[in-house]
Parts: structure tokens; sequence; C-alpha cells
């Protein structure tokens, strides 16, 4: 089940909107300016060695600042390697669609196995593309890859230790 009620608006959009102050993320981290320049090697953890190289370049893109504040770490190793391969697989799927076009002529075949025609359908890339982007959507918002995910994210040091405040009766 998802969550409930609209989708959060992104903090940028949020404060020119005038939203209300008190909930407004003033924590929420936010991504480099520009990729690193050493392909990402300051990440101290590595992609999953089941990625394709193009899905390594990705990882190294994005995960040196996931890193950074704290989103990625050794336990999302698999999730975010998931998003890196949902990532080429949209690519891929974007440039065969680029190629062949979303619509197709096929072939039909009569119950013999001879062409008997053609019928006009669906690139059958789109369907992958469709995939990869539910995959995409997915993985993103756990790590906070998109402008209203990340506003639910907060950096922000939590005061006390985990729970106190459920323990502090007076």
């Amino acid at each position: 089940m998802g969550k409930r009620g609209p989708a959060r608006m992104p903090t940028k959009w949020a404060v020119l909107m005038g939203g209300r102050t008190d909930r407004i993320n003033a924590n929420e981290p936010q991504p480099s300016e520009a990729p690193p320049a050493d392909g990402g090697a300051d990440c101290p953890i590595d992609p999953p060695s089941w990625l394709t190289q193009r899905a390594k370049n990705v990882w190294r893109q994005y995960a040196p600042d996931l890193h950074l504040v704290g989103v990625l770490t050794l336990w999302d190793v698999e999730a975010f390697a998931a998003w890196c391969d949902a990532v080429v697989r949209r690519r891929d799927a974007i440039e065969h669609l680029r190629k062949e076009g979303a619509v197709r002529e096929f072939t039909v075949y009569n119950k013999n196995g001879q062409p008997t025609g053609t019928r006009v359908g669906k690139n059958p890339w789109t369907y992958v593309l469709n995939d990869a982007d539910a995959h995409f959507r997915y993985y993103a918002a756990r790590f906070g890859l998109t402008p209203s995910d990340r506003s639910a994210l907060s950096l922000g040091e939590a005061p006390g230790e985990p729970g106190e405040d459920l323990l502090d009766h007076g």
C-alpha cells in the first residue's frame, strides 16, 4: 500500500508557493551541482559484481553523493543496484524506440506458419520501457532521487537517544 494523501511537494516549490514554514524540510539532502570529476571513485561502497558495466557507470555517477549524505549504506547495495539496472534498461528501451519507432508492422501467420499479411502494433520495447520506468520510479523514491521524495528525507540529527522521548514521562 502506498503513502496516503497527496504526493509531497518538492521543498523548493513549497517555499516558492509560500508553504507553511513548519512543514518545510530545511534538512533535506541535496545533490552535488556536478558529477564527480574522478567518476565517483571516492565512494567506499562498491557496486555488486552482477551489474553490467553501464550500470556500474551509473552507480559511480550517483553513489558518492548518496553515500556522502547517508542515504546509501552497505544495507542498500541491492536496492540501489536495482535502480542502476533500471536506468540502463530504460535508456536501452528509449534508444530502440528512437530507432524503430513506437509503432511497428508485424507479419501475421496462419495456423500452418505461412505469412498471410501484416498488422500494426505497439513496439515491444514500449513494454520494456514501461517496466524499467516502474522500477526506476520505485527505487528512485526509496533513495530520494526525485525532488518530491527528497523533501521527505532529513539530514538533521535527532536530539538524544532513539526512543528517548517515549520513555520521558515528565
